[in-house]
């Protein structure tokens, strides 16, 4: 899946590769999604070329083939929604915290999908494909919806995650102060930080000095779920 801006880009490259035969500008990029600037662009252009919707061919100005698109772009469909991370297929992930008297099969391991990477430093974009499934002790898990992301980046160091680490996230659109969550910011990028509430605003903390703390407007940030364990391999 994409993200609403992803999405968005790479069907205004194709339309203009369909109409001029050529891919549009960053500039014009920038202004058809009303960016502030040209980086947003290259983030999304990178994000695009990392999940093989679109390839950049080397030594050449401007040379960008889209290489597929979304199944649901080969219909007629609405504005696409914006992001929500539908990352849950059915049970996979889905724990009920059974009763101690439950049968021996309710502490069978759950399941849990692998959606991809996420940022503990500067945000990237979220990755919404299902990359592989982590078996969990039903323990680590508590009851909910739940899905792992790999951690890139070291701003979360002293909370005890560290790059490569695989975070466990309960699917939930709210969260306390303190908590550390999934926040998508300007349905664009995603990033793992403790969040702290500020008045009306939001501040989403890192746990390493080296990273200062951002502060946004409640609009501009949502909560895709909040950490509850975490998944080291050695």
């Amino acid at each position: 899946m994409l993200t609403r801006k992803q999405s968005e880009l790479l069907r205004f490259i194709h339309e203009r590769l369909q109409e001029d035969g050529v891919p549009p500008s960053f500039d014009e990029m920038k202004d058809a999604l009303d960016l502030r600037s040209k980086s947003g662009i290259h983030r999304l252009i990178m994000a695009l070329e990392e999940r093989g919707f679109i390839r950049r061919l080397a030594n050449r100005a401007r040379a960008i083939e889209v290489l597929r698109l979304p199944e649901s772009a080969t219909v007629a469909a609405p504005r696409p929604q914006k992001f929500s991370p539908s990352v849950i297929n059915g049970d996979l992930g889905r724990h009920r915290a059974p009763s101690p008297a439950g049968p021996p099969e309710a502490r069978a391991p759950v399941m849990v999908p692998l959606m991809g990477r996420i940022a503990a430093g500067t945000p990237i974009s979220a990755i919404q494909t299902r990359m592989d499934t982590i078996a969990m002790p039903p323990d680590f898990l508590g009851s909910g919806d739940h899905y792992a992301l790999e951690v890139r980046g070291d701003s979360m160091i002293e909370a005890g995650i560290f790059e490569n680490d695989m975070v466990i996230v309960r699917k939930q659109d709210s969260a306390e102060t303190g908590d550390i969550v999934v926040a998508l910011i300007d349905d664009e990028e995603a990033t793992l930080k403790r969040l702290r509430k500020r008045g009306a605003s939001i501040a989403l903390e890192a746990a390493n000095p080296a990273y200062e703390t951002r502060i946004f407007g409640p609009d501009r940030v949502r909560v895709q779920g909040k950490m509850v364990s975490l998944f080291r391999r050695y």
